[in-house]
């Protein structure tokens, strides 16, 4: 916190000038403000001290009076004070914006006794001592820092973020792109492997239903002997339904057996190089699309 001399006021001759324009601006305001209380105190005598003797009840009638007149001006200068300054560090920080800068408060000093008595005696002096105020814009703006350097670093300060930012943005893309890429090739290793079930599924069926045509042919072969031999020979009736109930058994085993290779198939497909190697691909690009969205999200 820069100590607050009678001097300089703690500022440039540029900042000193806008402080004395807002303190005179401040006195204007407070010195009207005591005026109407003045005035309320005078309408008081003019209108109401028009007798020699009062009761108490009248004097009490009129001090309640002149207290809510003289409390209404006062709140209200202090209403409007408070919302003159919040207009005023509107100013300041909207400049301040324009420059990348930013205005820090402290409250707390607003209580300091110390600061406050220089500014009290900075008011008697030097403003009094100052007659000619620099008026030079209605607009004023905040001048960007030049002291030491300060602009400068600050400019380069806002190139390097740019520049920073220009990377990162490139890098963003970079990453983008190449998660697209690793989705396409994903979309296409699945397309891929489905072909490839959809044939090995095709060839798997005809293989089991020409066997089941074949033992359908075997059967109905099977039934055509056994009715010739009913009609032939009457004693041969049991054989030919112990051999039809045979051949029933068998077909059950074959078809058993057609399931069991079946199977045996389906796990062989699984374990053949084709299989593993397209597994292995769709396992590497969906690490490859876990690990890219990982460092997106970074």
């Amino acid at each position: 916190m820069l100590e607050i001399r009678t001097a300089d006021f703690g500022f440039n001759e540029h900042h000193q000038n806008e402080v004395i324009n807002y303190m005179r601006f401040a006195r204007s305001k407070r010195l009207l403000r005591l005026k109407t209380i003045d005035s309320c105190f005078q309408d008081l005598k003019d209108s109401r001290l028009v007798e020699e003797t009062f009761t108490v009840d009248e004097v009490a009638d009129m001090l309640d009076g002149l207290q809510v007149v003289v409390r209404g001006e006062v709140e209200m200068e202090l209403i409007n004070t408070a919302h003159t300054n919040v207009l005023l560090l509107r100013q300041l920080f909207s400049q301040a914006e324009k420059f990348y800068l930013r205005l820090q408060t402290d409250i707390s000093e607003l209580e300091n006794r110390e600061l406050l008595e220089q500014v009290a005696e900075f008011e008697k002096t030097d403003f009094k001592s100052n007659s000619k105020v620099n008026q030079e814009s209605s607009k004023p703006k905040l001048a960007p820092l030049n002291e030491g350097g300060v602009s400068e670093l600050l400019n380069k300060e806002i190139s390097r973020l740019q520049e920073e930012n220009d990377k990162l943005r490139a890098r963003l893309r970079t990453l983008e792109s190449q998660a697209m890429s690793a989705l396409d090739e994903k979309v296409k290793a699945e397309r891929a492997l489905k072909d490839l079930q959809k044939i090995q599924g095709d060839q798997q069926c005809a293989l089991r239903a020409q066997e089941i045509s074949n033992l359908e042919d075997t059967v109905a072969a099977m039934q055509a002997d056994f009715e010739k031999s009913l009609t032939a020979n009457a004693t041969s009736q049991k054989e030919l339904q112990e051999s039809l109930v045979l051949a029933k058994h068998d077909l059950l085993r074959v078809q058993e057996q057609l399931s069991l290779a079946e199977k045996e198939l389906e796990k062989k497909f699984q374990q053949t190089a084709a299989y593993r190697n397209m597994k292995e691909i769709l396992s590497k690009k969906n690490d490859q699309i876990k690990d890219l969205r990982k460092r997106l999200q970074r």
